[in-house]
């Protein structure tokens, strides 16, 4: 078939001519399970009518004014909304197109919060490595996905990199978890030190790390001893959750679990859930009351931003979630889908790790269990097993690089928080098949 499109790779992928529920149909009649919604973005499922008809209501009502001159019912109400979901005190939300965004306005967020306050030296933003904050060049330099920055290092900022919390492989033999945990994050103070903690403005972070390494959660104690230091040398917070926010992980914000308040959040993915492209940063009195106490504007506008359609989608998304009761079903399906991950791969030569949060949970595959060394880049196990998995009719987010970002293959499953338990069993089943099929066409 003939095509017009540039897409990501010079073979056209199947067409989506229909999708309801968990599954999604091609242009064949083949139907697939969504076993990952996407990149954890299908949160409801596919074609909910509520999310449709509000979506065309709005579109008839006021489908778009600039955000310069108008604000829309939707977006009030969705940040009122956004507010209140969360037992965090976030007070005020920016919302925007897309996770890169969010991630954009997080980062010039913080800088303007200090320009306000007359602070101007602090312009620096402290990242970690294995992770991954947006596709922009601005989020790409702030982020540590070594394969997704490769072709544009020259473009870009410098970055400012410490190490990732990431415990199958960076503790030491021995270690326990809280000490792993600290040490992990006494990695960030030697680098605002080096840095001089005057120039730096925040540290970005995600709180459970998605494409990169594959749903890893921190290390216990983590946060808190980030929040620490963050304090003790003036640097804002930012959790990047676009991702594994919005109940993915069980609670609004993942961090939430973690006792410890961040000045600025991203959100994305489960935020619109598909149906529309919207995402938002999301912040504390504190940050927002900086720029109004001097009269400071926030010198950052995109054209659709706070886009009343989207914000409408998003809107009735987060009713879904609410009028469903699906907030509540992510904890104990997340946990039957990690027993059930544990069933078929506990005891598999070939798989080092599984792990997650509520419905986001990854497998690592590697060479040899005993040792964690991967398979060889050259391999692409991660696409291999992403192919075989299509072709039995399950789609799965695979991810490269993790175990240091050139080598190391894991998978992610994120199925929406509708899931039933017959299903998680399917996609478990069709996951193993899947594993296998790969590993033996590379002969492992």
């Amino acid at each position: 078939m003939t095509t017009h499109v540039f897409h990501r790779t010079p073979v056209r992928p199947a067409i989506a001519t229909e999708a309801r529920g968990i599954e999604i149909t091609d242009e064949t009649g083949k139907v697939y399970i969504d076993g990952s919604g996407g990149a954890a973005v299908s949160c409801i499922g596919h074609g909910d009518m509520r999310v449709v008809e509000a979506i065309a209501k709005q579109a008839a009502t006021v489908e778009y004014a600039h955000t310069g001159a108008f604000t829309s019912p939707p977006a009030e109400e969705l940040a009122e909304v956004l507010c209140n979901a969360t037992t965090l005190p976030m007070a005020r939300v920016f919302l925007v197109g897309s996770g890169s965004e969010a991630v954009e306005t997080a980062v010039k967020m913080a800088r303007g919060y200090h320009l306000a306050r007359g602070d101007e030296g602090r312009f620096r933003v402290i990242a970690r490595r294995q992770s991954y904050h947006g596709n922009t060049l601005g989020a790409l330099a702030r982020g540590g996905n070594f394969g997704r920055r490769a072709p544009y290092l020259p473009m870009m900022t410098e970055a400012h990199l410490v190490d990732p919390c990431f415990e199958y492989r960076h503790a030491l033999p021995g270690e326990t978890p809280e000490t792993y945990g600290r040490r992990a994050a006494d990695s960030l103070e030697a680098e605002i030190l080096r840095l001089g903690p005057e120039t730096v403005s925040a540290f970005l972070v995600e709180t459970v790390v998605g494409a990169t390494t594959g749903a890893v959660p921190p290390a216990p104690g983590y946060f808190a001893r980030i929040r620490e230091i963050c304090d003790r040398h003036g640097i804002l917070l930012i959790a990047d959750e676009v991702m594994c926010g919005v109940n993915r992980c069980g609670p609004f914000f993942a961090i939430e679990d973690e006792g410890v308040c961040p000045d600025i959040v991203t959100l994305g993915k489960g935020l619109g859930g598909g149906y529309q492209p919207i995402a938002a940063a999301m912040c504390t009195a504190a940050v927002h009351d900086a720029f109004s106490d001097v009269g400071r504007s926030f010198i950052n506008g995109h054209t659709y931003m706070a886009h009343p359609v989207a914000c409408a989608a998003a809107l009735a998304v987060q009713q879904v979630i609410r009028d469903d009761g699906l907030a509540e079903r992510v904890a104990p399906m997340g946990t039957y889908l990690k027993q059930r991950l544990e069933a078929r791969f506990g005891n598999h030569p070939y798989v080092g790790d599984i792990r997650g949060q509520g419905l986001f949970q990854a497998i690592e595959i590697v060479a040899d269990r005993n040792s964690k060394t991967p398979f060889p880049a050259t391999e692409a196990m991660a696409s291999r097993i992403f192919a075989a998995c299509r072709d039995i009719g399950l789609l799965c987010y695979p991810g490269s690089g993790t175990a240091d970002g050139t080598i190391g293959d894991h998978l992610l499953v994120a199925p929406p928080y509708s899931v039933t338990t017959a299903e998680i069993d399917t996609i478990v089943e069709r996951l193993g098949d899947g594993v296998d099929a790969g590993l033996a066409q590379a002969g492992g």
